[in-house]
């Protein structure tokens, strides 16, 4: 993918395993909206507000949802989604939380800095994947973002 592509959903995984459950998921409910997979909360970040090995990329051109992990390397789920919504170029992106972390503290924090979902990742497959072929369908075709 070409840096300066449009990207409607950021997905932010470190695990291979869930991403391509993910990916998987959002496919087989024919969500093929450009799709853009970083590994840490760094990248996200620079991915996000366009530095480093994303500086061709534009502001203007935010992912339409964020499907955020909070057990990242690098930077947490938690500190990335901070800085996405304390600044206000990046702010009305919605973010869903996926990760398996059922913790109450995680829960109320997400939601404290703004989460718009948060999502406990399901052992059973087939759940996990209907589940996210749900979110996929709400949030890039049936959810209106500001313009």
């Amino acid at each position: 993918m070409l840096k300066t592509e449009i990207v409607d959903i950021l997905l932010v995984e470190d695990s291979p395993q869930d991403a391509e459950l993910m990916i998987r998921a959002l496919r087989k409910r024919n969500v093929a909206n450009p799709l853009y997979l970083v590994k840490d909360g760094a990248e996200a970040l620079d991915f996000l507000f366009c530095k480093g090995d994303y500086s061709d990329r534009s502001l203007t051109d935010p992912p339409r949802v964020i499907l955020l992990d909070l057990k990242l390397p690098k930077v947490s789920g938690l500190e990335v989604l901070k800085k996405i919504k304390s600044d206000e170029r990046t702010r009305t992106i919605p973010v869903v939380v996926v990760t398996s972390s059922r913790e109450d503290p995680d829960i109320k924090a997400a939601y404290e800095l703004g989460a718009n979902s948060y999502v406990v990742k399901m052992v059973d497959f087939d759940s996990f994947l209907e589940c996210m072929s749900n979110i996929g369908l709400y949030w890039v075709l049936v959810n209106q973002p500001p313009v």
